[in-house]
């Protein structure tokens, strides 16, 4: 795909960041908050056409859930399992930041495309479920996730700061930030749980045993590894690791990209109240789930 290069994308999209208030930075569309800079109405519209391939990898996740991870881990089993060198592409796999004149040129791209999305099922491009691609979907404790996103935001210039903790957590709890309700996404991928063509897997499991994710996750798109090409993508996938690589993936924004990657850094940041707050919305929302049950939020959030 001819592309602008990331570096000029995102040098132009850091010029317009510097010179929009806060409180412009984000906009709705069909009800759900999105970044002006990143993801304009344009953009949004655009997507509805979107043609996806059976043989597409589709990533998706909540932000702040682990996808930047995710990715860097599929790159390297499309590496491991095609024996191929596959370059990343010159712009990120979330469709949703893909200006319409790039949109006209995916069809473009050889297969198997690795095409991604923060986007809540409901606002997804219709092929990603008709045309049967295989789905990736990654979750993370909602406490964890909420710190992740915080921090995100006061780090990321074309996104609005999060001002205080206390607003943020108010904002998250009732789903006024971009991309939407967690809670919502959560539902929408519970309905989905038995579909073949679609995986959960979670950012502790994953961190609890990657080798396992690795090989689960490449049997799942059919990109079969031996036993030391699993081993091999694992010890390169550690969060670790990739954080110290972050530079080259991500060029100035691996600090805003990879932070801490750790599991309980919400008892750092949760008063007591808040913390019974986000209990008492989880069961509220999601009790008796499988999805609940993958989250193993007893084990993680309490």
């Amino acid at each position: 795909m001819s592309q602008t290069p990331p570096k000029h994308l995102m040098k132009s999209r850091m010029e317009k960041a510097a010179d929009m208030k806060d409180e412009d930075k984000l906009y709705k569309w069909e009800g759900v908050l999105y970044s002006s800079i990143l993801s304009p109405p344009e953009t949004l519209d655009k997507l509805k056409d979107l043609q996806a391939r059976e043989d597409d990898l589709i990533l998706v996740a909540y932000p702040k859930c682990g996808f930047n991870w995710m990715v860097g881990v599929l790159r390297k089993i499309l590496n491991a399992s095609t024996g191929k060198d596959v370059k990343p592409p010159e712009r990120p796999p979330l469709v949703e930041f893909l200006p319409p004149d790039v949109q006209e040129e995916l069809p473009e791209m050889p297969s198997r495309r690795l095409l991604g999305t923060h986007l809540h099922p409901d606002k997804m491009p219709a092929t990603f479920f008709t045309k049967k691609p295989k789905i990736l979907v990654v979750f993370r404790n909602p406490k964890d996730t909420l710190v992740s996103y915080f921090h995100f935001m006061n780090k990321n210039p074309v996104l609005p700061s999060a001002e205080s903790w206390d607003k943020f957590f108010s904002d998250f709890m009732s789903g006024e930030v971009a991309w939407g309700s967690y809670f919502d996404h959560a539902l929408a991928w519970e309905k989905r749980l038995d579909d073949p063509n679609v995986m959960i897997v979670t950012f502790e499991e994953l961190k609890q045993n990657l080798p396992e994710g690795v090989k689960k996750v490449s049997e799942f798109f059919g990109l079969p590894l031996t036993e030391e090409q699993i081993g091999s993508v694992a010890g390169e996938s550690t969060f670790s690791a990739m954080l110290k690589k972050s530079q080259d993936s991500h060029g100035n924004f691996g600090n805003v990209f990879f932070r801490k990657g750790e599991v309980g850094d919400w008892k750092n940041h949760f008063s007591d109240v808040q913390s019974k707050q986000m209990d008492e919305l989880f069961q509220e929302k999601l009790a008796g789930t499988k999805l609940a049950a993958k989250l193993k939020y007893d084990l993680y959030c309490q």
